[in-house]
């Protein structure tokens, strides 16, 4: 028993490092947000940001201050409330919350609402939910690329640690609420794996793709892994089955991604450049690599990931709160330097809510351990 209390509090640890490390990222890009001219982000902030700043006069967010929440950290907030008070992912209650306590302070313009920016993919479901009086669910849903839904499925990922396939049903529902396009939820949900395995314990490395597709084999993910079983040509067909994503490719980029961070001859320097690298805008297909790359290259070191994160300029706030929740998960909430914890605004609500979820995680841990025992 003593081994598993072990466990179960390094477990607790890593599941809330997740969560505390995607809102300090969030915070840390609400003032430096959204600056695609580097000499301009430098300017306005010198060359090198190591904490929380206001937002310019003129800017986005600009009615916040240092170490507040943009919306999406709201969002995510009001998902952690959801499953702490209901003990399970509820999306009629997540959707309720969403009408009730977000809605009704937007009015469909982007530099509006709480956090002072609204996404088009919320401003899309606002329309459909209040204006067009849409039912939640496929009609909501738009063709957004973003990490939007990331931003809020993420507590999902963590909370759902140890029980891939419900994590992967929920995270995949919850993402079509507000963005439809089939390759962004298999990116997203893939995401969730990522962060799942690093709340059980293991690296962002080279090997850590290989599991997720034995997790995919064992259908506890609802990837067609076909293609990649061996390297040999498929002796026959298999059809793609209802609910499965029809390729596996968004396991496999964590591990290329973690190998080139990683590999001696292939160096981005200073690592802040993989906003180049890898694209600065606000799509998917750019913000994981980079959080990916980040995440893989400083592992041990959450002051340096979110930092390089934040400092690459583009939408350096949707990678920060990737490489947060990524590399938090990796050094735990005993990792995150107590900076960045104590200049986060309402840093104790939050950190009750993350303690939260993660105590969640190590109950169905040690449900597990038990069952187990018993067979």
């Amino acid at each position: 028993m003593f081994g598993t209390f072990i466990q179960d509090s390094d477990t607790r640890d890593r599941a809330a490092g997740a969560i505390m490390g995607a809102f300090v990222g969030d915070a840390l890009g609400l003032g430096p947000h959204w600056y695609y001219d580097l000499t301009v982000l430098r300017r306005d902030y010198g060359d090198w940001i190591t904490t929380y700043v206001d937002p310019k006069p003129g800017r986005y967010h600009s009615d916040l201050k240092a170490g507040q929440l943009s919306q999406g950290g709201i969002i995510l907030r009001l998902m952690l409330r959801s499953l702490v008070e209901r003990g399970d992912y509820d999306e009629a209650d997540f959707c309720r919350r969403m009408d009730e306590e977000i809605f009704p302070l937007l009015n469909g313009m982007p530099v509006n609402g709480p956090g002072g920016y609204t996404q088009q993919s919320i401003r899309d479901v606002w329309r459909k939910r209040i204006q067009q009086n849409l039912p939640w669910g496929v009609q909501t849903g738009g063709p957004a690329d973003t990490t939007e839904a990331i931003g809020r499925t993420l507590a999902l990922a963590v909370r759902y640690a140890f029980q891939p396939l419900d994590m992967a049903a929920a995270i995949s529902s919850n993402t079509r609420l507000t963005q439809n396009d089939e390759t962004v939820v298999a990116l997203t949900v893939a995401y969730g794996a990522v962060l799942g395995l690093l709340v059980q314990g293991d690296k962002l490395d080279g090997s850590l793709s290989g599991k997720l597709l034995r997790l995919a084999r064992a259908r506890k993910l609802p990837f067609h892994t076909m293609a990649h079983t061996d390297l040999q040509p498929p002796q026959k067909d298999r059809p793609l089955e209802s609910g499965y994503f029809i390729s596996p490719d968004a396991l496999l980029t964590p591990s290329y991604v973690a190998s080139a961070a990683t590999d001696p001859d292939i160096r981005i320097e200073p690592a802040w450049k993989v906003s180049i690298v890898y694209g600065m805008t606000c799509a998917i297909y750019h913000q994981l690599p980079a959080a990916y790359h980040l995440a893989a290259r400083f592992p041990n070191d959450f002051e340096l990931a979110v930092l390089h994160a934040v400092n690459g300029g583009g939408e350096n706030q949707a990678r920060a709160v990737l490489t947060g929740a990524l590399v938090g998960a990796q050094t735990g909430l005993s990792g995150i330097p107590k900076r960045f914890l104590e200049g986060l605004d309402e840093t104790d609500m939050l950190q009750h809510l993350a303690m939260d979820v993660a105590s969640k995680v190590g109950a169905s841990l040690a449900a597990d351990v038990v069952k187990n025992a018993e067979y």
